[in-house]
């Protein structure tokens, strides 16, 4: 039988040496780990987090954080993933928008911590997880979305595996055992948009405990499939029917061409294809538009994204709660007019109930762009017809915090205090935090991390 796509993948990953990644691989990773960090403190209250918390029984020593609480790695995983994805704050990719950070820097740094394992195999653990997730999503493109399927929650389980097997010393064999186990471990359906539940939240979460159960598995001898990937009833076939896939973007220049280092950071706490409209809005409101000035704006917008983010449009409109608004690009360009920004308390039940923001949502709508590049490009386009009758175009080419137009450090610096401040996190505890998680690549043993977290905890 000639080499499968998962007996080439784990060949790949096994053979990673932390002095492969290239300098940005690095930073990028670094950035996500900062990311995960500070959005895992915003949510560290909220009653989704709280809730994944008391559902896990596993007792361990892996840290969850911005509590006090330990949990088993499986555990740890879940409960930081879900909150670190919870409000839609955390790092995507153009081509799919899978939240890489949310998955894999839980679970690398769940098992670094119960291992004692150094900062350079976790960084490098991480790194691989990441450009995995990535090279499948863009195999997937439109594919799992238009299928139902959550692509972070499916890509994120094979992502998952292949970091934790990497940081656990797998063997090729062992962590191909781990992919296959690790497809049937993949699961998250979007019917979270039809009444902004939360179960959307914890497809990050369930993605990095599921590989850290698929790898360990794997090592321990369990046998999964060879053809997980590509196989007529593989991970492809099941969650993206519609695909001829293309798996060239998946195995092709494995440590030559790292995707790893293209991912997006979001300035905006909502739904990726949201943000250049957000932009957009943000434009209308420099310019001195208010909401009463305008009769109607009609937004040009790719074909692929309309059955998450404008339809029904009534709902989107007039969204019933603060997650099912970070979904809703009429509520989020509303806001951003409005307030300037859709950050975290652009979110809550008050914002969403806002009779302003809302009259004006009700004047967005859409039309589908056949040239519009999504999901290769995410673009922004509004036409505004204001009560004087003129009428106001913006539009916004790429996504910022993109590959195209990335965030600073500086700036990816100041949304982690920003996110440390409103989960009530003391400021020379954060900015301990943020010193230990950019210096990861140096530390002789990752758990400083947690020991950090645990110093720092609010008395």
């Amino acid at each position: 039988m000639s080499e499968t796509i998962s007996q080439r993948l784990a060949d790949w990953v096994c053979s990673v040496r932390p002095g492969d990644l290239p300098p940005d691989v690095v930073d990028a990773t670094l950035h996500s780990v900062i990311d995960v960090l500070g959005l895992c403190l915003a949510a560290r209250k909220e009653p989704y987090t709280l809730a994944a918390l008391q559902a896990w029984e596993g007792a361990g020593g892996s840290s969850v954080f911005g509590m006090k609480a330990t949990l088993d790695a499986s555990g740890a995983a879940l409960v930081n993933g879900t909150a670190a994805h919870g409000e839609d704050f955390d790092n995507t990719f153009e081509g799919c928008p899978v939240h890489s950070g949310a998955v894999i820097v839980p679970a690398v740094l769940a098992v670094a911590e119960r291992d004692r394992l150094d900062g350079a195999t976790s960084l490098t653990a991480m790194a691989v997880g990441i450009e995995l997730m990535c090279r499948l999503g863009l195999v997937a493109k439109k594919g799992m979305h238009a299928a139902g399927f959550h692509p972070t929650a499916i890509t994120g389980a094979m992502g998952a595996a292949g970091a934790v097997g990497k940081a656990l010393r797998l063997s090729p064999e062992q962590l191909a055992n781990g992919f296959g186990v690790a497809g049937s471990m993949a699961s998250g359906i979007i019917e979270y948009l039809a009444d902004g539940s939360w179960t959307k939240r914890m497809h990050a979460g369930w993605a990095a405990q599921s590989g850290i159960r698929a790898a360990l598995m794997g090592k321990s001898g369990f046998v999964g499939p060879r053809t997980v990937f590509e196989g007529s009833h593989g991970l492809f076939s099941a969650f993206a029917p519609s695909l001829e896939p293309d798996f060239s973007p998946l195995v092709e220049d494995l440590g030559q061409r790292w995707e790893a280092a293209r991912v997006a950071f979001k300035p905006y706490a909502c739904g990726t294809m949201t943000q250049p409209y957000v932009d957009c809005a943000v434009a209308l409101r420099a310019d001195g538009i208010r909401s009463v000035d305008i009769v109607e704006i009609v937004c040009d917008v790719g074909e692929g994204t309309v059955h998450r983010l404008w339809e029904p449009l009534a709902l989107k409109q007039r969204p019933p709660n603060g997650y099912a608004a970070k979904f809703s690009t009429p509520y989020c360009m509303a806001v951003g007019l409005i307030d300037g920004d859709a950050g975290l308390r652009q979110f809550s039940p008050e914002r969403v109930g806002n009779p302003e923001i809302l009259d004006l949502a009700a004047k967005v709508t859409y039309r589908i762009d056949p040239a519009n590049e999504y999901p290769a490009n995410y673009s922004g386009h509004l036409r505004a017809r204001l009560r004087n009758g003129t009428v106001v175009e913006k539009r916004q080419p790429t996504l910022r915090g993109g590959a195209r137009q990335p965030m600073t450090r500086e700036e990816l610096v100041e949304k982690f205090r920003s996110n440390a401040a409103y989960g009530g996190w003391p400021a020379p505890a954060a900015e301990a935090l943020l010193q230990a998680a950019l210096d990861l690549g140096s530390l002789a043993d990752a758990n400083r991390i947690g020991e950090v977290m645990r110093e720092g905890f609010p008395s």
